[in-house]
This record gives structure tokens, sequence and C-alpha cells, in this order.
């Protein structure tokens, strides 16, 4: 295996921010512009995530994680296209699919000896905690800053807006005499 570099750090990051937006996506009940807005998040880190495999090769070989890598990508866009033709279901089905294979990678990344995270736990374990609360924390940031902006959409006003627009200067209903 290589050591780390860029790509695999990348990589990695991406990896961790998508299995962290998971749940958030799976587990939350309203469908809306924060559910659309991570899931663009979410779909753009997976596709980094599989591309960047195809670059993260031991001894010159592919391994089976390639070959998840690229049904992952179908998967994804499977489940891109179902939301897009508002196919709840296949668009469910998919994405669930899809985190659940990631799931399953970063277990065998994090289990096999000799790879690049078991390794980096056990010479580097600060630096390896260090990314993970930064994946953690931008992960929260993200959502808390989209709960924030929930209810400002542009062209749109808020209600205590349209309560003053609707009552005159002097205090009087706009348009009653």
């Amino acid at each position: 295996m290589e050591p780390w570099n860029v790509l695999l750090a990348s990589h990695v990051i991406a990896a961790l921010f998508v299995l962290a937006i998971g749940p958030f996506q799976i587990l939350r009940r309203r469908r809306d512009r924060i559910h659309r807005t991570m899931g663009h998040l979410w779909v753009a880190a997976m596709y980094y995530v599989c591309f960047s495999s195809f670059w993260i090769v031991s001894d010159g070989h592919f391994s089976w994680l390639h070959g998840l890598s690229a049904f992952t990508i179908v998967t994804v866009t499977l489940g891109l296209i179902s939301a897009v033709r508002r196919n709840i279901p296949a668009h469910r089905g998919n994405m669930i699919g899809s985190y659940i294979g990631i799931a399953v990678a970063f277990g065998f990344a994090i289990a096999v000896p000799g790879r690049a995270i078991p390794r980096l736990l056990t010479e580097d374990l600060p630096t390896a905690l260090y990314v993970a609360a930064l994946v953690a924390l931008s992960v929260a940031v993200v959502f808390i800053s989209l709960r924030r902006g929930e209810g400002r959409r542009p062209g749109t006003m808020r209600t205590a807006e349209r309560l003053t627009a609707a009552v005159s200067p002097a205090g009087t209903a706009a348009g009653s005499k």
C-alpha cells in the first residue's frame, strides 16, 4: 500500500463525510430543502470517493473494493435519477444500498491489517482523531447552517415582514378606509 498522500487523505475525508451524512439523510423524517441540499453534498462526496478509489491501488492491482466502487457509481446514479423522476421507493432503495456499501467498505478499510487506516490509527492516533473531529464538525456546521436558513428563501417574506407590510404607517390595515 502506498504511503499517505493528498489523494488518499482526501478520499478518506470524503468517505468519512459520506458516512456521517448518511444517517441524517436516512433517519430524518422530513424530506425538504435540507434533505435535498445535504443529498447533493452526499452524492458529490460519494462520487468523489468512488472515482478516486480507482487511483488507489495495492501493488498495481484492483481489489473487490474497486468493483464495489463501480457498482456504487451505478446505484448512486440510479438513485439520483429516481429522485428527479419522483420515484421515491427506488430513490430510497438505491441510496440506502449505496450507504450500506460504503459502510461495508469502511469496515474492511479499518479492519484489515496492513491497510492505510489501521496503520494511521497505530502510528498517529492524534491525527486520525483530529481528522474525524473535523469531519464531524463540518457535517454539524452544514446541517446547522441549513436549519438556520430554512425559512429564508429569496423572494419570500417572513411572517413578521408580512404583518409589517400589511399595516400602514398610521397603524391601520393597508387598503382599508
